[in-house]
């Protein structure tokens, strides 16, 4: 592999083979280290939390963001300013546009992604992917706390994967990750977690379109769970078959 390495489903392969044998603080140093820019998207979540641990404490050069997307819980707003200072980092902040918020508003009602599967997209696309795209701008690397026992939408996530609508390397460093891996490093490392996490929430997204899981629910079961689709997602990690690389 070499620095001039292009963005392609080849390198990412390439990097998906050589990030499986390491450990999640040598995976985020080895692409803290490549050319171009690392940007990790935390959503407060307990998988985030770890990756963000292990990022302020080892202080890779990965910029740290989140969509604030105006409907997230109170513990979520809090999590974010109390994670900065435990870790001396900045989690930049990228917001909708009220331009869009208000013409959503118009069109389906401020809560309309209740009444049909295009209206909740739709929301998810104003509140989540646009702002998401002013993060990911100019970036070479994009890392998340994508994990395969989190769905069975995600079972096959890889360590590293070729985005081509974004033209960018998706990096997913606790793909194989079990939640008591994550959990056993949060106790070991007194990582600041989501007080909602001990209140029946493995996932947590905006307040409006997430519950607490019942007993033997999967994880993300809480997550706009009044739609029948069992592949639900925001649309954030979903993308066409052929944007993304198969996993090597």
């Amino acid at each position: 592999m070499t620095a001039a390495a292009p963005l392609s489903p080849e390198f990412a392969r390439e990097l998906d083979a050589q990030l499986g044998a390491l450990s999640l603080e040598e995976m985020l140093a080895t692409v803290a280290s490549l050319p171009g820019r690392a940007v990790f998207t935390t959503s407060l979540g307990i998988e985030d939390q770890v990756i963000t641990a292990a990022i302020g404490e080892h202080r890779l050069d990965v910029d740290v963001v989140t969509l604030e997307t105006g409907r997230l819980f109170p513990e979520t707003l809090a999590l974010i300013a109390e994670t900065e200072e435990r870790y001396g980092l900045s989690i930049r902040r990228y917001h909708p546009d009220a331009a869009d918020i208000e013409a959503y508003a118009a069109k389906y009602g401020m809560n309309g992604f209740y009444e049909s599967v295009e209206a909740r997209h739709a929301c998810c696309g104003v509140r989540k992917l646009k702002p998401l795209a002013k993060a990911l701008e100019g970036a070479s690397f994009w890392i998340t706390g994508l994990r395969r026992g989190q769905s069975g939408n995600r079972a096959t996530t890889p360590f590293a994967e070729y985005d081509a609508e974004r033209n960018l390397i998706k990096i997913n460093p606790l793909a194989d990750w079990s939640i008591e891996d994550i959990k056993a490093f949060v106790e070991n490392h007194a990582v600041p977690v989501n007080p909602l996490h001990g209140k029946g929430y493995p996932s947590i997204g905006c307040e409006p379109c997430t519950r607490a899981i019942k007993p033997g629910e999967p994880e993300r079961a809480g997550r706009w769970w009044w739609e029948q689709d069992e592949k639900r997602e925001c649309g954030l990690h979903v993308a066409e078959a052929s944007t993304l690389s198969e996993p090597a």
